[in-house]
């Protein structure tokens, strides 16, 4: 059997807000996501065997674990009796770089659980399938669609019909940031600012505004990224510099194509050894 191929983009967080501390430790938040066209690559087949074959290739595919997400999903739908004697053999091109903030792995998880649904391997309803995401990481729902979307206070997802059209520069210091450990630095919290819809939330003036909660942690821990950080908010033309996630990949965004590669241009010789990336919002 052929294999079918499945994109698997990249988010990144526009803005981050920290609510509060839960009872479980974890953290509520909120964000602005977009996409880039940023793709891991996924190859899928179904196969003649006891046993699910999981395998990643490429750049950024050193110390993924066996406990990945890939291997979270078909567990649990195994477990669930959704997929019923079927094996699947999975090779993933990771073009994400880990522990970004960019969420190559709960993307990863998302395309797939799509793709099971649309070829109606696994029969559930959309609800069903978003409390299932859940299961596998907080991250997981929000690629069940490509869309510009809002992680809203109350754990719920807007999605959102406006588009972004902004050029970025992705750079991935190489430095990874334990997201736990991030969380765990929190002392202050945000109020919540996606209180009513509005349809300015993506005008870029209004995204000038937004912040990452977590940056202040990450840029004292790390004063290098803070350099880094520094750096680009004094590239032409640059209309804001954000964190994505908690890090540790930082984006700039511009409004054209020829400022972003001007702007990798310039970073690339000061910052020789640091993975970047020229790419656009969706």
């Amino acid at each position: 059997m052929n294999f079918d191929k499945i994109n698997s983009w990249a988010k990144i967080n526009l803005s981050l807000n920290v609510i509060k501390k839960l009872p479980n430790k974890h953290h509520r938040i909120e964000s602005l996501i977009t996409f880039v066209q940023l793709v891991d690559e996924i190859k899928i087949r179904q196969i003649m065997s006891k046993k699910n074959k999981i395998s990643f290739t490429g750049k950024f595919s050193k110390g993924i674990g066996k406990n990945n997400t890939v291997y979270k999903l078909l567990n649990l739908l195994e477990q669930k009796n959704i997929i019923k004697n079927k094996k699947f053999e999975i090779i993933i091109k990771k073009n994400i770089p880990q522990k970004s903030g960019m969420g190559g792995g709960s993307m990863n998880a998302a395309n797939l659980l799509k793709y099971f649904i649309k070829n109606r391997i696994a029969k559930i309803s959309n609800k069903k399938a978003y409390e299932l995401a859940y299961k596998i990481g907080s991250d997981v729902p929000l690629g069940l669609k490509k869309k510009n979307s809002i992680l809203l206070k109350n754990n719920k997802i807007k999605r959102l019909t406006d588009s972004i059209n902004l050029y970025v520069l992705i750079i991935k210091p190489s430095i990874s940031c334990s997201t736990k450990k991030i969380y765990n630095s929190v002392k202050k919290y945000s109020k919540s600012v996606y209180t009513k819809n509005s349809k300015f939330y993506l005008k870029t003036n209004n995204l000038v505004k937004l912040v990452n909660d977590l940056e202040g942690i990450v840029f004292q821990k790390y004063p290098k990224i803070k350099n880094l950080n520094n750096f680009l908010l004094t590239l032409p033309k640059i209309n804001f510099v954000r964190m994505t996630g908690s890090g540790s990949a930082i984006v700039a965004y511009f409004d054209s194509k020829k400022a972003a590669n001007k702007a990798a241009r310039i970073f690339k010789r000061k910052y020789k050894n640091y993975w970047y990336i020229v790419s656009k919002t969706i």
